[in-house]
């Protein structure tokens, strides 16, 4: 296999067009992003626009276990140290990696051309705003689909503000908060999946995908032709559990931090599913607890390009202080599972200083 961490390909298909392939090619880290990563993406995706004889992009990720697990979170951690340890007010390489991160996600969003995502296996952090970005995002019997990031002190990005403002606010405040995990059944019936496939079926799909009666500069007829294959391999993911339904309509209270936290506690002994998400929630970091409501407070008065300015002004906040490096140390560098957050809990954390992540939004 290539070691190339991002394969660019262009697959020409039975009449002559050219269909765009991108395979992040990272497996060992499950396909994590690198900032050269998005930047191939990037200018894959801006040098296929220009041209009429490609019809339609598919992303995936090489191998069986992930299509993507989120952003290099070691290469930030050595940098945000690093940055601490010289003093330095802002950390340049963490602004330039979350700052190149959502304008691939805004150019995915807003792409003219039809995206196909594969997201099998893994599928979290940055690689569940690469899925949500993309108009058509396939699933398989193997996908777990997360927004993770309480465990590690940061916060649902890389367009997770939009995803979670499309959602019902109970659920969007409990994946933000706990993390929860879920598989391709639930994550269809939030419309965060478009499709469902067989795992080892993804191969085939693309085959057909190359048989298909293309057409250039027929952006609308091209995707109405991905939907029609689609459709007609979609598996209805009936033999997955629907953990979600154990899920009640619990009280979100956004500009209350404690009484939400109370009324998320009360959720205990509901289900398996949603007690490992609570055991998340006791463990993770207060402050970002305190940002998700926040993020959810103010995200519907956003647009899709301002979501993604107020995610910047978080990102780069949160690698100036201690939390993050703190959350990727316990998790990732010494794994001792026990991080020594800023505050202890979400009773002891100021106001001032969760707005602290938001100005000029």
């Amino acid at each position: 296999m290539s070691d190339q961490q991002v394969l660019v390909s262009e697959l020409t298909t039975n009449n002559g067009c050219v269909l765009g392939s991108l395979t992040l090619n990272t497996e060992a880290s499950l396909n994590s992003l690198t900032l050269d990563m998005i930047r191939n993406l990037n200018a894959a995706l801006q040098r296929w626009q220009q041209r009429d004889d490609v019809v339609a992009v598919v992303l995936s990720g090489h191998g069986n276990k992930a299509f993507c697990a989120g952003g290099d979170i070691q290469a930030l951690y050595r940098s945000c140290i690093a940055n601490q340890q010289a003093g330095a007010e802002v950390d340049d390489y963490a602004r330039r990696f979350f700052t190149e991160e959502y304008q691939l996600d805004l150019v995915l969003h807003e792409y003219p051309k039809p995206v196909l995502t594969l997201g099998h296996g893994v599928v979290m952090g940055g690689g569940f705003g690469l899925l949500s970005a993309s108009r058509f995002r396939v699933l398989t019997e193997r996908s777990r689909l997360a927004f993770p990031e309480i465990t590690i002190g940061l916060f649902p990005d890389a367009g997770g503000s939009w995803v979670l403002k499309n959602l019902a606010l109970p659920v969007a405040a409990f994946l933000g908060l706990t993390g929860s995990q879920l598989n391709a059944r639930d994550a269809l019936q939030l419309s965060i999946g478009t499709h469902v496939i067989d795992h080892e079926s993804r191969q085939e799909l693309v085959e057909r995908l190359l048989a298909l009666p293309w057409a250039m500069r027929a952006e609308q007829d091209n995707a109405e032709l991905i939907e029609q294959l689609l459709s007609s391999v979609h598996k209805q993911p009936s033999d997955l559990e629907n953990e979600l339904a154990a899920l009640p309509d619990w009280q979100v209270t956004v500009d209350d931090l404690l009484a939400t936290a109370d009324a998320l506690s009360a959720l205990a002994g509901a289900s398996p599913w949603i007690d490992k998400g609570l055991a998340n929630f006791a463990q993770g970091c207060p402050t970002t607890a305190a940002i998700v409501l926040e993020q959810l407070r103010r995200v519907p008065d956003l647009t899709l390009a301002q979501s993604f300015a107020m995610e910047l002004s978080i990102a780069t906040r949160c690698a100036q202080l201690a939390d993050f490096p703190e959350g990727v140390r316990a998790l990732l560098i010494d794994k001792d599972g026990a991080p020594n957050w800023q505050y202890p809990d979400v009773n002891a954390v100021p106001r001032d200083h969760v707005l602290s992540h938001f100005p000029g939004v």
